[in-house]
């Protein structure tokens, strides 16, 4: 049995990692962490009543590492970078959720996130927790950078055509829209109710950090220059992602042919499905799966996927990650 500390228990992935635990066969939930609320847990998360009994405390890492053997990090990004080396230098695993560990250059890092690193020495280390991609490393190392919702969906929709060489590397738009949770539990007015509800639009065009993540882990995993231009959207829905990507093709291939390439791909991957009809956001919503298809349209690939932005898109990928360091099947404590 593995001792499990949640680091920022107020959050939406601190609540599906929680719910996951729950039903998991190996993870104990020994602490979980807030610097401001001392509350029990089902209190903040009325969920959760009779599942646990813990209540939220501030903890040093010390502590932490008296009572778990892993963290899972869900603090916001910067404050993130605070409290993994303290994590690490006890001895602690650290899975962290932020984007703090994701990019490895500091500059650009700095330039988009509009804070200087202050744990640059460790970025290159940090494992970049997509198993889809880098399971093995996944099983040796102490720290994973959990992916983004939009990038996880982006990258598994393009890597097994970028990988084989069967789409231009450049030039791809993606065309992507987000449930509201993905803005996170802190109040925002731009997602008050009144202000999405019946609403649909575009941000941060041009400009949103999650870009840099997908055309770096692409390029990264295919040895080759990756380009993209990343439009995302917020849609009045709860939870989910959907990705509407446009790519140009390298050679003359048939719709079949492409999915067949998708399906070898990911032929060991348990939570991606290839299919042939187009998928919905409501197909994956509440579990861990990733969804996606392909058409041929003029002379474009168009792939469409979908995934849960809380799960697949965070705390389920979150719990693959850690069945993976600790050997234990991925699939365990997960739909």
């Amino acid at each position: 049995m593995t001792r499990v500390a949640i680091l920022g228990g107020t959050g939406y992935t601190a609540l599906e990692l929680l719910k996951i635990l729950a039903r998991h066969s190996s993870a104990k939930v020994t602490a979980i962490t807030s610097r401001t609320e001392t509350s029990p847990i089902r209190e903040i998360h009325p969920s959760l009543a009779g599942r646990f009994d813990l209540s939220l405390e501030n903890l040093s890492p010390q502590q932490l590492k008296e009572r778990a053997d892993v963290v899972f990090c869900c603090l916001p990004h910067v404050a993130s970078m605070e409290a993994v080396p303290g994590l690490l230098e006890v001895g602690l695993k650290v899975i962290d959720l932020s984007a703090d560990y994701r990019l490895k250059d500091p500059e650009v890092y700095a330039k988009w996130y509009g804070h200087a690193h202050t744990d640059a020495g460790r970025l290159s280390s940090a494992v970049y927790g997509l198993p889809e991609l880098y399971r093995d490393r996944i099983r040796g190392t102490n720290l994973i950078a959990n992916p983004g919702c939009y990038t996880s969906t982006s990258i598994l929709a393009l890597a097994p055509l970028i990988q084989q060489g069967l789409v231009e590397p450049t030039g791809i738009i993606i065309d992507a829209k987000s449930g509201v949770s993905g803005a996170g539990r802190t109040p925002k007015q731009n997602i008050l109710f009144a202000e999405c509800n019946e609403s649909f639009g575009a941000y941060s065009v041009g400009n949103h950090r999650h870009q840099p993540e997908i055309e770096q882990i692409l390029s990264e995993s295919s040895g080759r220059n990756v380009d993209v231009i990343f439009t995302p959207h917020l849609t009045p829905m709860d939870r989910g992602i959907e990705a509407t990507i446009y790519a140009v093709p390298k050679a003359k291939a048939t719709q079949q042919e492409l999915l067949e390439v998708c399906r070898a791909f990911y032929q060991n991957s348990p939570f991606v499905r290839v299919v042939d009809r187009i998928p919905t956001t409501k197909d994956s919503a509440y579990t861990n799966f990733f969804d996606m298809t392909i058409r041929i349209v003029k002379d474009r690939v168009v792939i469409l996927a979908c995934l849960d932005n809380l799960i697949k898109g965070a705390s389920g990928v979150a719990i693959q990650n850690f069945n993976l360091m600790y050997g234990y099947a991925e699939t365990d404590g997960l739909l």
